[in-house]
């Protein structure tokens, strides 16, 4: 069943605020996953990000607040579509193995924690409330 929540809004909020409230949920959702390998003993290393959402600078920043890690964004952040055009050049023959083809992915920017930990600490309670609360609906 899927259920959906958007907890917090007041008369004065609109779109922005949504927006704000889905790419912070996305991120929080991010944070959950991050935890859960911590919870199992896997402490990620180097975390590279991409896609369109990773243009986003402020997601990009908040996303590295709420799961604590530095964050690599790539010159090329569609890595999808470079991907493939590596396969193709390895399969051309263009390019000797994937060994090569990752001397291309190369960072633009990185984005470290910069939150104070009270302020991150209550966004996560809000995080966790709202999760809570989606939880408990009778669907």
């Amino acid at each position: 069943d899927a259920r959906g929540v958007i907890s917090g809004l007041t008369l004065d909020s609109g779109v922005d605020e949504i927006v704000t409230a889905t790419l912070s949920s996305i991120a929080f959702q991010t944070m959950d996953l991050f935890n859960a390998f911590r919870s199992d003993g896997v402490e990620p290393r180097q975390v590279r990000i991409d896609g369109g959402m990773v243009q986003n600078d402020w997601f990009c920043q908040f996303l590295s607040d709420v799961t604590e890690l530095v964050l690599e964004r790539p010159k090329v952040t569609e890595t999808t579509a470079l991907g493939a055009g590596f396969l193709a050049a390895i399969g051309a023959g263009l390019i000797n193995g994937l060994e090569n083809a990752s001397n291309h992915w190369a960072i633009e920017r990185r984005f470290s924690p910069v939150m104070e930990e009270e302020v991150r600490s209550e966004r996560v309670a809000g995080w966790k409330r709202a999760v809570s609360q989606a939880l408990a609906l009778d669907p």
